[in-house]
């Protein structure tokens, strides 16, 4: 039984399951543009059982705990508490969750883990190209839903059959997942890749809770492709091929028992091992399944764009912090006074008598000073291996491959520097530039023959990139090459000093925590090149019989994933 649903109607179903146990499942993560399917949906939130709250992602702890309601405490002139929004269950609705900075999704993190009495609606408005929900965060809601391209015309209000929900509430302890069943949802999470322990015991409580829906004492293979669909589909990140193997033939002989229609225990029904394999299948659009065998290819230090960058005038708020004013920093007037209520009735008894203590004592260490984020320009420097043995391969299809990476950046105001190497060194034929016309006609007018000077390649692509850093750049090397390293740095022809020289390179690189990726493009996979990347601690992606659009989109899901 196949039931393949879209969008909405999962958004819809996962806000039925939340209404049961919301606790247990932690929410949901919402990704929609501004407009009315996001409104509609915004609306249906104040439907569920708990209080609806709504969190800023610049939402300081005083707001989150317990703190001093600074109004109050001016105007009665003594402490007045005021209960944060953790203290009591809530709905926590955080808009603009593409911009929740990882303190705060650590803290939302950890009230679900030790006091789970919250469910966190994780309000998306980015585009794909914007900061993912932060892992922490992520990986402890149930669901996600992507209501980008949903139609207003099908985004018809949640209507919760309250009468339904209780009755499910009451039926779930009944409700029985048998072994195999348990089985089955972790293999199916390592068939796709997905390594956080979370998903399978999110999986397993969905299915338990769509059972109750039904009034199913036994969970059946349709519950469990449900939850396979809600939970892991956004979590995926490989899809094993499908298994041309026939099938087993069924038993000619049956039971007696069997004969007599008695009935058989949960763990008596056999359920096909593919069976949530092929609901996942069913549930991805075509485009995510192109993107599922590169999207391993992300590094873990970051999501390729611009460093993150604190400081004290421009950017994106952060919460206040304690400090000394300087000339250059600003105060936080309203974090200072909320700092300094609850010490007032002790330092004015503390005041000289005879001299009437002012209206408000205010020390240093009550200042509070603002601050902001920004994040960096990204320097994209492709290093491109002009060689003999590159040309005779695929030095075109590299040539089209950066001329569409060259169209991304300059879609996302990246800068771009061209390095070639070949013969006995390297040359920067383009310094950091946004220009995307000067870019391409570099390199429609690269050449190509000599030998492969990769230690040359490496040294003037770093060179490249420390000028960025004193830019306040943040750059990122893309190497192009076949690896069959032929030139040392000292300009003689010997492999084994060329080799040894690139790998010295690839340490420093490494040493230095510059953002690298290696692209394997000879005709076969090079095993020095998957050496060399490792050395470096970048992603290899090797692809042997790719063309421009596939290299482009992969080393794209590389850099961007």
């Amino acid at each position: 039984m196949k039931q393949t649903l879209n969008s909405w109607s999962q958004a819809q179903l996962a806000l039925t399951l939340l209404s049961i146990d919301p606790a247990g499942l932690g929410g949901m993560w919402v990704r929609a543009r501004s407009g009315p399917v996001r409104s509609q949906f915004t609306a249906d939130l104040a439907k569920l059982p708990l209080p609806l709250r709504k969190l800023h992602p610049s939402v300081g702890d005083d707001v989150l705990y317990e703190g001093v309601d600074l109004g109050a405490t001016l105007a009665q002139s003594r402490v007045v508490r005021s209960a944060g929004l953790l203290d009591s269950p809530a709905t926590l609705a955080l808009t603009m969750a593409e911009r929740c900075p990882p303190a705060l999704a650590a803290r939302l993190a950890l009230a679900l883990d030790v006091t789970p009495q919250h469910c966190v609606i994780a309000l998306d408005e980015g585009t794909e190209d914007d900061d993912p929900l932060p892992a922490a965060l992520a990986a402890r809601l149930a669901f996600q839903a992507d209501l980008s391209d949903m139609a207003w015309s099908v985004a018809d209000p949640w209507r919760p059959d309250q009468k339904l929900l209780r009755n499910a509430k009451f039926f779930l302890p009944k409700v029985v997942l048998s072994e195999q069943s348990r089985t089955l949802l972790v293999t199916t999470a390592v068939k796709l890749g997905i390594d956080d322990l979370r998903a399978p015991l999110m999986a397993a409580k969905t299915a338990r809770l769509h059972a109750a829906l039904w009034y199913r004492e036994d969970v059946a293979p349709e519950d469990l492709e449900i939850a396979a669909q809600l939970v892991y589909t956004s979590r995926a990140v490989m899809l094993p091929e499908r298994d041309e193997q026939p099938a087993p033939p069924e038993p000619e002989m049956q039971s007696d028992t069997a004969e007599k229609g008695d009935s058989q225990t949960p763990d008596d029904i056999e359920i096909p091992q593919d069976i949530l394999l092929d609901a996942v299948r069913a549930n991805l659009p075509d485009d995510v399944l192109a993107k599922l065998a590169s999207s391993k290819t992300t590094r873990a230090t970051g999501n390729g764009s611009g460093d993150v960058q604190k400081g004290n005038r421009k950017g994106r708020p952060l919460p206040a912090r304690a400090g000394r004013l300087t000339g250059q920093t600003r105060i936080d007037l309203i974090g200072t006074l909320r700092a300094a209520a609850p010490w007032q009735p002790i330092r004015q008894s503390l005041s000289p008598r005879g001299h009437p203590a002012p209206a408000l004592l205010i020390q240093p260490s009550d200042i509070r000073l603002k601050r902001y984020e920004s994040k960096s320009d990204r320097l994209l420097i492709f290093a491109v291996d002009a060689s003999g043995s590159a040309a005779m391969t695929r030095l075109n299809e590299a040539k089209g491959a950066v001329e569409l990476l060259l169209a991304q950046a300059y879609a996302r105001r990246d800068h771009v520097a061209l390095v070639s190497f070949r013969g006995q060194g390297a040359d920067i034929l383009l310094q950091p530039t946004r220009s995307l016309v000067q870019t391409k006609r570099q390199l429609a007018a690269l050449p190509g023959g000599g030998g492969t000077p990769l230690a040359h390649g490496l040294k003037t692509a770093m060179e490249v990139a420390h000028g960025a850093k004193s830019k306040g750049m943040t750059p990122t090397i893309a190497l192009l090459t076949d690896g069959r390293a032929n030139i040392a740095l000292d300009g003689q022809a010997n492999r084994k000093d060329a080799a040894d020289d690139a790998q010295r390179l690839g340490q420093s690189v490494r040493g230095q925590n510059m953002s690298a990726l290696v692209i394997d493009m000879g005709n076969r996979p090079e095993r020095a090149l998957e050496a060399l990347a490792g050395t470096m601690d970048a992603p290899y992606i090797p692809l042997p019989r790719a063309n421009a659009q596939r290299l482009s989109t992969a080393v794209s899901a590389a850099l961007d994933g």
